[in-house]
């Protein structure tokens, strides 16, 4: 399945964040990294912007041998069509965002799993906080997401992408999945918070481990309760 990795520079609460060097590489290569040891993905496409800011992520990227789409940078529900077309309209795709950098590839595997069983529109492990942030992963059929693009001109809708899908069980099939005990852990890049507790996780496990998964970060977390405070929620 394709994955599209919704990604650009100018974050508000932490600009560059995409490219800020993770244990010697930009954050989002670790990012593409994890992502290419999934079963169950067979494409990456990087989503960016038009504006110049972006141009050192997509060069990046494509250096990396992923293609790259680049259109608006607030009409992200545009953006992701296009990327779409790009890729020949594949039946079905996965949205990730550049700033999960903890992205565990068996959590995608199991969200793809679970839509495919279920024969869903749209499926996510985030309709509920049992993943930690950072782990976020949609699952949504193109038809569906066509109609939805169709169907709503909200400024939310077209700048966060999927909210109508989930918004209207009546009109979709809706997957969930879920865990259980919960883990409601912050694993995600928006502060130079984030950013050091991320750094830190990676310093301790990828020189060893670089397939490190979810288990490993809990593991570590467990250790070293010092550092998780400042990310925990």
């Amino acid at each position: 399945m394709l994955a599209i990795l919704q990604a650009r520079m100018s974050s508000t609460r932490l600009p560059g964040k995409v490219m800020r060097p993770l244990l010697g590489a930009p954050m989002i290569g670790r990012q593409i990294e994890r992502l290419r040891r999934s079963r169950r993905l067979d494409r990456i496409l990087l989503a960016t912007s038009t504006g110049a800011e972006d141009d050192v992520l997509a060069a990046y990227v494509a250096g990396l041998g992923v293609p790259v789409h680049r259109g608006s940078l607030t009409d992200v529900m545009a953006r992701f069509e296009g990327a779409l077309a790009a890729a020949g309209t594949p039946s079905g795709f996965v949205r990730l965002t550049g700033d999960c950098p903890l992205a565990d590839p068996d959590v995608i595997d199991a969200v793809i799993a679970h839509h495919q069983a279920g024969s869903y529109d749209y499926t996510s492990n985030t309709a509920e906080w049992t993943y930690p942030k950072g782990l976020d992963v949609e699952v949504v059929q193109t038809d569906a997401f066509a109609r939805a693009c169709a169907a709503t001109d909200s400024p939310y809708d077209h700048e966060h992408v999927t909210p109508y899908l989930y918004a209207h069980p009546e009109l979709f099939r809706i997957g969930r999945l879920q865990q259980s005990p919960p883990q409601r852990w912050r694993w995600t890049v928006d502060t130079p918070e984030d950013f050091a507790f991320v750094t830190a996780v990676y310093e301790a496990l990828h020189p060893t481990e670089p397939d490190f998964r979810m288990a490993d970060i809990l593991a570590w977390q467990a250790a070293h309760p010092d550092r998780v405070l400042i990310n925990a929620v």
